[in-house]
């Protein structure tokens, strides 16, 4: 899962984005409504975080904008307007959330998953692909009966591959749902984890096949009986 995080306190950024990393999801964070607006012209997002006291724009005012354009991204606000009456016009403005700092992350996480199994058109609760499921809110991977240990990143992959399950997955797409603005990465980063996962799946009846469409990208199928 992929969120987007528009907040113009600098400590909060980092903190909300530690705890949203911590969770196993990827995060990129701006201060400013004009750079989230472009995020989400060019990236597709699960989930939005914003802030409403916003240096450049109203986060109101920048909400509406977005339910206007048919944007339908799951939005949980993050502000200190605490009072009943900011609340409604939160919720009303096209909200789906509302947390009032300070917060706990526990709670934050919490929330987000709340959100995320409340949008199935974009996140399907459980993912099926051969005898592999993954629960998305849980992010539970089990085959047979059995949980298969997986580090966050390698869960992320997983579901990237099981989503487009029989489609090639361009190298450039795993390249870009692993990135995040500005962080770089080796060359050879996908494919040491494309070699990791495969190895964590070996050993487990998945009938699942990892394979490698060279020059172009990577492809889960059903294994041949």
């Amino acid at each position: 899962m992929r969120i987007l995080l528009i907040e113009d306190s600098s400590r909060l950024r980092e903190l909300v984005c530690e705890a949203i990393r911590d969770a196993g999801w990827k995060i990129d964070a701006f201060a400013l409504a004009q750079e989230g607006r472009a995020a989400l012209d060019g990236t597709d997002y699960d989930l939005l975080l914003l802030d409403l006291g916003l240096p450049d724009e109203d986060g109101i005012a920048f909400l509406k904008s977005l339910r206007a354009a048919k944007v339908q991204i799951p939005v949980l606000v993050l502000t200190a307007r605490g009072a009943i009456d900011e609340r409604i016009a939160g919720l009303d403005a096209g909200a789906d959330d509302y947390l009032v700092k300070p917060f706990h992350n526990g709670e934050l996480i919490a929330r987000i998953r709340a959100l995320t199994r409340r949008a199935p058109a974009t996140v399907m609760p459980v993912l099926e692909f051969a005898a592999l499921q993954y629960d998305v809110a849980s992010r539970r991977v089990v085959c047979a009966g059995t949980e298969i240990a997986l580090a966050p990143s390698e869960k992320g992959l997983l579901e990237l591959l099981m989503r487009n399950g029989g489609q090639v997955v361009p190298k450039p797409k795993i390249e870009h749902a692993f990135s995040e603005f500005g962080d770089e990465r080796s060359s050879n980063a996908v494919e040491l984890a494309i070699s990791r996962l495969r190895k964590k799946l070996e050993g487990h009846p998945t009938k699942a096949l990892i394979e490698t469409v060279r020059g172009v990208g990577y492809m889960m199928r059903e294994a041949r009986a």
